[in-house]
């Protein structure tokens, strides 16, 4: 039972990492910002409900897409921590391929751009469910996108009070520790295609030699 807890916890904070809603937060508040609340209220929920869709189908098919193509799932968490770690420097300085979205199309936007879903919570979803399992992942994911929700759903009581200094702060750490991920997920991907193909052993038995 404890190890399935730790193994949730991991999940939800990774998850929650790359979900960022504090980087998508003034992402919503500005495309938002000529919508009464619940307009913003329906945007939000849109958002989240199209996110999670998207999330559950490459959770239970990732692996079998990546089959269909011929993909390991070695290359596909290098990859995926390239993708990661170019998020996490969009991040870090305040990247965004947002701007000149018709406002009234909020809901795409934020589901489109790497923040909440895209090719960095695809490649997730598929490395946490071969190392956790699917349904770990799901519930993971579920967690994640609730307080996401929430934190979107409040966006603006959240900046009146602490402010949007504080945000991009949190932002700005959420990307580093999201760049650090990124960069084990390189490392294990690289680590574990040597193993496979044993190179490393190979590797091993010249040095001996020499």
């Amino acid at each position: 039972m404890d190890y399935y807890l730790d193994q949730l916890i991991y999940a939800v904070a990774l998850l929650f990492f790359i979900f960022d809603p504090f980087a998508s937060l003034p992402i919503f508040i500005s495309l938002t910002r000529n919508m009464d609340d619940e307009e913003k209220k329906r945007s939000a929920r849109n958002a989240i409900l199209v996110s999670g869709a998207l999330f559950i189908i490459f959770t239970l098919l990732g692996t079998w897409i990546l089959q269909l193509f011929g993909i390991s799932l070695d290359a596909f968490r290098i990859a995926g921590g390239l993708v990661l770690l170019l998020m996490a420097i969009e991040i870090i300085f305040s990247l965004s391929f947002t701007k000149g979205t018709d406002q009234n199309s909020v809901a795409w936007v934020i589901i489109a751009t790497p923040i909440l879903t895209g090719p960095g919570v695809i490649s997730t979803a598929i490395i946490l469910t071969a190392s956790v399992g699917a349904f770990t992942t799901i519930i993971a994911g579920v967690i994640s996108l609730a307080i996401t929700w929430g934190l979107l759903r409040n966006s603006i009581y959240i900046v009146k009070r602490v402010g949007s200094n504080t945000i991009d702060i949190f932002s700005k750490i959420i990307g580093m520790l999201l760049a650090a991920l990124a960069v084990e997920f390189m490392l294990q991907g690289v680590t574990d295609w040597l193993i496979n193909n044993d190179f490393l052993s190979t590797a091993a038995v010249l040095s001996s030699l020499v």
